[in-house]
């Protein structure tokens, strides 16, 4: 009776067990089965048989195949191990593959691999013959709890320890499972493993490793994989050419996915749309617009329909170069175009300046096609009304849009939020965001940041915090460019230690800083004075990985230049190269000036060489750095030279080029060359300033009144704007100048007549009747009015 109740019980645990795999929902919640009905039910058969009565019970040994039975019945693991240790006890009893094989998918199941590892260890001590069915659901086990290196290492045994040769199928099964896990460099080294083991691989084994290799961007590997298919026997099929075509247009290289192309047709293999249309995104990403046409045209030919993605990328790449009336178009050619092409113009007219034109197709041409705009459409016009400023509009569109019945989102709402934050227009923002929350739409880290941004911008650094506050208590994580806005206001406000306090925040929740925060950080200590803090934070930046760039060394060469360390800047030039932070325009600007502020004019000169050598071109900066090093060394030959030659080279000199120049021939008393370079200033139609004017007449009212008079006549014709009241400054106040009454009452009315002759009689009268010695001021205006009848025209204005 009690064998046959046992036997009984078996068969009716095993169906229950069966019953519970089958179902997917039991099969979820076998981890909670323990305390279900079912187990409730098994516990109550089993408890009265413990092993000892188990075994005095049973007349008749058990079956391997009844072993199997018993394992899979969801029993505690401890239960289990105890059966089958018990079963094996059994006179000339041994256990078939099928039993471990049963037992190592209960331990699975419950992760127990350890106890895995030791059955393994026990077959191989018994001599039993492992297959390899066995060790692929061991493998499986490894996937399912995310443990693809130990896949690894089974399959690299199941050979060497248990003399089981591993197929095609092992191995597939472990490159899938290293790309599904991300562990993408470990593919390709088991596909070679593969092969020089001589195992026979797939067409599978290829495709997984070479999308393994285009995921790490290793394209001209996973291209190579095509000679090693044909050495195998292996025929590259569809998937194969358009995993690599996708690859290569992915990373811009559409020539070499155009070959492949070619060499698909040849092997016989059809593309499909979505080939095609890679390789058209392709070419419109390199605004090869016509070729991606030509290629529609030889689809069709290839009796491949395009399909509403096709025309979307094409007409994407018209709008991105301008040629809006052509997508519009293609637009027109379609039958039933989907409001993702309506979109795509829509904000293609946007992007070119055209709402009138957006504004048509949004209320006229997808109304007659009857193809309402979504939620996407309005987004798109919202974003183009905000970047062009007409906020208005915008806001007048987004109640439209709820009047309509579509419910804007977070990225609609974000959209006017950030447009209104750039403007300063602050509480409408918050207003807006408040409505926002009413309808029951939560912030995301975009809307936080864009309000704590404009708050720090604008100097409302208190409410910044107030609103990052906010956001850690809402349950919104904030992100680099949260902390980055905060540090960069209090920078602002000159409360630095303040923005160091929120930099270890920022560290100690567990985001990244990037360059922007280092930078920020730097800048601020740097305009404080303390260089050695910013160093500090220089070396932080290589210890955390966070390399510097450009900006980071600018900062610092700038202040050590200021501070006249040109060799430590130099110093600094070089650490640049060795790390591969490549060097701009601006960075050998504040080079080359502060070497020519240090008289160093040779120095710097070959770095303007080194500057072109490294592909970097110099700028009016440049030269005018140059031009007054040169000048201050009393080179001024060498700099008029540099001034031609930067001419040649297309650098058009501005104000400070001529300004730099004729100041500097003044104070070398060459008032000819001076002269001259005035002249050919106004020449080249340049209107020169008041620094120009001031410069000339420091220099030239210590010389004699003929050279002034002269500037002065040059002036009139030039039609020089303000900054007169600076040269009478200079002209008055020249003990020299005061001697000659005639040009200097000449110089006084080409400054003020006829603007404000009377006007300024008063301040004409403590000037100049001391220096004409002249009694009253009728004396004066008559002497005045004598001395303007010289100036061609002036008389009859006055």
């Amino acid at each position: 009776m009690v064998c046959l109740s046992l036997h009984t019980m078996i068969g009716r645990l095993s169906r229950s067990a069966n019953a519970v795999k089958a179902s997917p929902s039991a099969h979820l919640l076998v981890s909670s089965a323990y305390s279900s009905s079912v187990e409730n039910e098994w516990e109550r058969i089993l408890k009265p048989f413990d092993l000892e009565e188990l075994r005095r019970s049973m007349r008749n040994k058990i079956t391997p195949r009844q072993l199997c039975k018993l394992i899979e019945i969801p029993l505690g693991i401890s239960k289990t191990v105890c059966i089958f240790s018990w079963v094996s006890s059994q006179k000339n009893f041994s256990h078939t593959v099928e039993v471990y094989c049963a037992l190592i998918n209960k331990l699975g199941e419950n992760r127990e691999f350890r106890k895995i590892d030791e059955v393994l260890s026990r077959m191989k001590e018994l001599g039993v013959v492992c297959d390899e069915a066995l060790f692929l659901v061991i493998m499986r086990w490894y996937r399912d709890a995310g443990l693809p290196g130990n896949a690894v290492r089974i399959l690299r045994e199941m050979e060497e320890r248990f003399w089981c040769k591993p197929t095609f199928r092992s191995y597939n099964f472990v490159l899938d499972l290293l790309v599904s896990q991300n562990c993408h460099e470990m593919a390709p080294p088991i596909l070679f493993e593969m092969l020089n083991r001589g195992v026979y691989p797939t067409v599978s084994s290829f495709l997984i490793a070479m999308k393994a290799l285009c995921l790490i961007n290793q394209l001209d590997s996973a291209c190579s994989l095509l000679l090693e298919m044909t050495k195998h026997a292996c025929v590259p099929d569809t998937s194969i050419y358009r995993t690599l075509i996708h690859a290569l247009c992915k990373h811009r290289r559409v020539a070499d996915a155009l070959k492949l192309l070619e060499e698909m047709f040849l092997m016989g293999c059809s593309a499909d749309v979505k080939t095609f249309n890679a390789i058209l995104h392709g070419l419109c990403t390199l605004d090869r617009i016509y070729e991606a046409a030509k290629l529609i045209d030889r689809m069709l030919m290839r009796g491949c329909t395009p399909n509403e993605r096709t025309y979307g990328i094409l007409m994407h790449g018209l709008c991105r170069n301008g040629r809006i009336d052509e997508a519009r178009k293609l637009l027109d050619e379609i039958t039933n175009p989907n409001i993702v092409l309506y979109n795509t113009l829509i904000n293609g007219y946007l992007m070119n300046g055209q709402f009138n034109e957006a504004k048509a197709i949004f209320y006229r041409d997808m109304c007659l096609r009857g193809c309402e705009p979504d939620v996407f459409t309005f987004t798109i016009l919202i974003r183009g009304l905000c970047k062009a400023g007409r906020l208005g509009v915008a806001q007048e569109l987004l109640h439209e849009m709820v009047v309509k019945g579509c419910s804007p989102n977070i990225f609609t709402y974000v959209t006017v939020v950030d447009g209104l934050c750039k403007k300063g227009r602050l509480d409408e923002a918050l207003e807006l965001l408040q409505r926002m929350l009413s309808r029951g739409i939560k912030l995301n880290v975009v809307s936080y940041n864009c309000l704590i941004h404009a708050f720090c911008k604008n100097r409302r650094v208190g409410e910044a915090v107030g609103v990052f506050n906010k956001m850690k208590t809402e349950g919104c994580n904030p992100d680099v460019f949260t902390f980055n806005s905060l540090i960069y206001g209090f920078c602002e406000i000159g409360k630095i230690e303040e923005a160091c306090k929120i930099f270890h925040e920022l560290v100690d929740y567990g985001a990244i800083p990037n360059q922007v925060t280092y930078n920020t950080l730097i800048s601020s200590l740097l305009r404080r004075g303390s260089f050695q803090e910013a160093l500090n934070l220089l070396n932080e930046m290589d210890f955390r990985g966070c390399p510097p760039d450009a900006i980071t060394y600018n900062a610092l060469i700038k202040s050590l230049c200021k501070g006249g360390f040109v060799g430590k800047a130099l110093g600094l030039y070089e650490e640049m190269l060795k790390k591969n932070a490549a060097p701009n325009t601006i960075s050998y600007n504040i080079l080359i000036n502060g070497l020519c502020d240090a008289r160093d004019v040779q120095t710097a000169l070959e770095l303007l060489r080194e500057m072109i050598h490294r592909g970097c071109a110099p700028d009016i900066v440049t030269y005018n750095s140059l031009i007054n090093g040169l000048c201050r060394i009393g080179d001024v030959h060498e700099a008029l030279k540099l001034l031609d030659k930067l001419q040649l080279e297309g650098i058009v000199p501005d104000e400070i080029t001529y300004n730099t120049l004729i100041c500097w021939y003044c104070k070398s008393k060459m008032f000819e060359d001076a002269f001259w370079l005035l002249g050919r200033v106004i020449d080249k139609g340049m209107s020169p300033n008041a620094v120009t004017w001031s410069a000339l007449v420091k220099g030239y009212v210590r010389e004699g009144s003929d050279w002034v008079y002269a500037i002065f006549m040059a002036s009139l014709s030039a039609n020089a704007p303000c900054g007169w009241q600076q040269i009478v400054h200079w002209a008055v106040h020249s003990a020299q100048f005061k001697s000659d009454q005639h040009q200097l009452g000449v110089v006084w009315l080409g400054a003020q007549l006829p603007h404000a002759f009377l006007r300024h009689l008063g301040l004409m009268e403590q000037i100049l009747l001391p220096t004409l010695m002249v009694h009253t001021t009728w004396e004066l205006t008559l002497l005045l009015l004598f001395h303007l009848s010289i100036l061609p025209g002036k008389g009859e204005e006055c």
